[in-house]
């Protein structure tokens, strides 16, 4: 077979690791990959072709801000990615991220209906069934199960300053995403499975396959990382995020950095330049990383790693922290509790920074917990999970 994924990018960000790793598990097994994507650049070695320019990108963001149009831009690229999809005449379309400034969403879906070939669209984030945001959770908002309107997340990715869209938006993707006879959604947990059930995608074929990682990279691993930052004598709570939005925790790390004892270092890994300047000093702050080795040394570094998220549609760095042998505290919110065992971590209630102290001071120093972590990480191995993936290509596409 031949498989076309698309994602906003290719090989880093844990979308773009995905569908890497998920290419791989296919053309070990014979089929051909291409990745289409839409900003950064690519891994060596992968088929993958870049359909927008920045200027493209700088364009979407800004009619973003503006007009709160977001994903009704950048047409050039789109008809880019058109061609090269005819070109390459997949057996198979796998949709990911198809929200980051790089792609207009009705010219895709005008298209895929009149192609006709099978789609599988696995669902990273809510932003495909609301009018605005790619998470609720946080602000409690369910406008979305019906329609959408005075956005409350108006100035949350996909951030507009001055317009709100959102019922225009809902209106036209649900127009734009239904009526599609070969597509089935994916999501990479129960919670998002039941959240789009709830949604006017509802009518689709809804099937879990967990994300996937690699434990060759994600193990424990030997590095210089305490003595690099003078923590020698230091226990380590870790968190990381891709982006440090509100809804991933980040006020409730500056908190329990108040909490813990002098023996303890908050380091939180993904800060960007403009929000490092608002962390307190007592607070490690690292920016993002794209080497997924420098991240498993991190993970490895720390005694428990802390998931102060309340917008998780898998979790998968908690994930990546316990195949690295490190123990997780996180909040019963959305999907992260579905990942943790009692072997392997402690769920709390969100926002209890009491017992999120308490959780992380009993499992620090836990030999036992190294191996228990590694066991439970050891169920999102990545043949495992994509391979249920190569299943569902080659049924649908017989």
């Amino acid at each position: 077979m031949k498989i076309y994924q698309i994602n906003v990018v290719c090989g880093y960000g844990s979308t773009g690791r995905i569908a890497v790793d998920l290419s791989k598990v296919a053309e070990k097994e014979g089929h051909e990959c291409r990745i289409a994507y839409g900003r950064g650049d690519a891994p060596e070695g992968v088929d993958a072709i870049k359909i927008a320019s920045k200027v493209e990108v700088y364009a979407h963001v800004l009619m973003t801000r503006i007009f709160d149009r977001h994903g009704l831009h950048s047409k050039r690229a789109t008809k880019h990615l058109i061609r090269d999809i005819k070109d390459y005449n997949p057996d198979v379309i796998h949709l990911h991220n198809i929200h980051g400034y790089y792609l207009n969403y009705e010219l895709l879906f005008a298209f895929l209906k009149e192609y006709k070939k099978p789609v599988v669209w696995t669902m990273h984030d809510c932003w495909a069934f609301t009018g605005h945001c790619s998470y609720y959770s946080e602000v409690n908002c369910d406008k979305w199960k019906e329609s959408c309107g005075r956005c409350p997340q108006k100035k949350t990715y996909p951030t507009s300053i001055f317009m709100d869209a959102s019922k225009g938006q809902f209106i036209r993707k649900k127009e734009a995403f239904t009526g599609i006879d070969n597509l089935i959604i994916v999501t990479p947990s129960k919670w998002l499975e039941s959240e789009v059930k709830k949604s006017f995608l509802s009518k689709y074929e809804t099937i879990v396959i967990n994300n996937g990682i690699d434990l060759n990279v994600f193990k424990p691993t030997v590095s210089d990382f305490k003595e690099r930052y003078k923590l020698q004598d230091k226990k380590i709570l870790l968190g990381v995020a891709n982006v440090w939005s509100k809804g991933k925790g980040l006020e409730d790390f500056l908190k329990i950095a108040a909490m813990l004892g002098e023996q303890w270092k908050v380091v939180i890994v993904g800060i960007d330049s403009k929000l490092a300047k608002k962390i307190p000093k007592e607070i490690l702050a690292i920016p993002r990383t794209s080497s997924v080795k420098e991240l498993a040394k991190i993970y490895t570094a720390a005694d428990v790693y802390f998931n102060a998220s309340v917008e998780e549609t898998m979790g998968l760095t908690t994930v990546e922290a316990m195949a690295c042998g490190t123990p997780a505290v996180v909040y019963n919110k959305t999907a992260v509790p579905e990942v943790v065992t009692t072997e392997s971590g402690v769920v709390v209630k969100a926002g209890d920074l009491n017992a999120v102290k308490e959780s992380v001071e009993a499992i620090a120093n836990n030999a036992e917990w190294i191996e228990k972590c590694r066991r439970q990480a050891s169920n999102y191995l990545p043949k495992s999970k994509y391979g249920q993936y190569i299943v569902l290509y080659q049924k649908m596409y017989e």
